[in-house]
């Protein structure tokens, strides 16, 4: 029974992956007025797979001075990485509850470094490697504000697994609590998962397509794929940490996942140095201040209610 509800689990996270980038074909060709994908299936709904097929029937080039081993590992090992991340949502039986989810997550994406910096060393082109280290030095200086935000609201519900956030949350959701919080989270996720305004490992204009240069066929897929099943298990996160009601829960997931698009169809990519100045001066300190303030809440409203139950 596991071993299906796992296999269930990775056919439906493909699934989303497939759909989601229809989704945002869709959105950024009404974005810029005009229609997406529309010729292959009813509305275009099969063009994702279209995509597939055509991507692991291309030829793959491997240069003469690649380091082979590495470069052949790193697709699937960003791929694993994606899919491990998922495991955290205990939704069947016979599946692993992790009782420190939260804690797994942020080991787990942290390792989303080594993916970068390997696909862009082991190349062996220079656009690549310059690629991997813009995108290396970004995800590490976001990550630690995002890891910040996490452990604020750890601190904020008292619990490490993703049951306490849902029960937390039952009278009223996060978000109206701590607006700039979720603000703050968002901005670091868009910066995690190098999305627009923030995909400066994969400028187009400077670096051609960033550490994923030399990639195709298979190397490119999934590399793809993990982008994007990254982005929707943020989307889950976020989801469950600010609005965490399971009843309209699919409705406030699709939501997170438009802001995705609709920031990457409405906002212009960022400059380098000025992504790097707002990580270190503006979001980590922000972060820290909005981590204090959550602290020291808790600890005012609970002396309260002890002082209440005393008297």
């Amino acid at each position: 029974m596991g071993v299906m509800s796992y296999l269930l689990l990775l056919i439906s996270v493909l699934m989303s992956v497939a759909f989601f980038t229809l989704m945002e074909r869709k959105v950024l060709g009404y974005i810029h007025l005009r229609k997406g994908p529309n010729k292959v299936g009813l509305m275009g709904l099969f063009q994702p797979f279209a995509d597939v097929i055509k991507l692991f029937g291309s030829e793959s080039n491997f240069m003469m001075f690649m380091n082979m081993k590495l470069y052949i590992f790193i697709p699937l090992l960003s791929l694993m990485l994606m899919l491990l991340l998922w495991i955290v949502f205990f939704w069947f039986y016979g599946q692993i509850e992790f009782e420190f989810s939260l804690i797994y997550v942020l080991c787990i994406s942290s390792l989303g470094v080594y993916v970068i910096l390997g696909g862009g060393w082991s190349s062996n082109s220079k656009y690549a490697l310059l690629g991997s280290f813009r995108g290396l030095a970004q995800v590490i200086s976001y990550e630690v504000s995002l890891a910040m935000l996490l452990m604020g609201i750890i601190f904020f519900m008292g619990g490490y697994n993703l049951n306490s956030l849902f029960s937390f949350q039952s009278m009223y959701w996060n978000v109206w609590g701590i607006l700039g919080f979720y603000g703050l989270w968002l901005v670091s996720c868009l910066a995690e998962t190098n999305r627009s305004p923030f995909d400066l490992s994969e400028g187009e204009s400077e670096l051609v397509s960033g550490f994923n240069l030399e990639y195709g066929s298979y190397g490119f897929a999934m590399l793809f794929m993990s982008e994007y099943g990254n982005i929707i298990f943020m989307s889950m996160i976020t989801s469950i940490m600010f609005f965490g009601q399971i009843g309209m829960f699919s409705s406030i997931l699709l939501f997170n996942m438009y802001i995705y698009l609709l920031v990457r169809g409405t906002l212009v990519r960022y400059r380098y140095d000025k992504l790097m100045m707002m990580a270190w001066k503006v979001v980590l300190p922000l972060s820290i201040i909005f981590v204090g303030g959550l602290f020291l809440m808790k600890v005012c409203f609970f002396n309260w209610i002890w002082v209440k139950i005393s008297i």
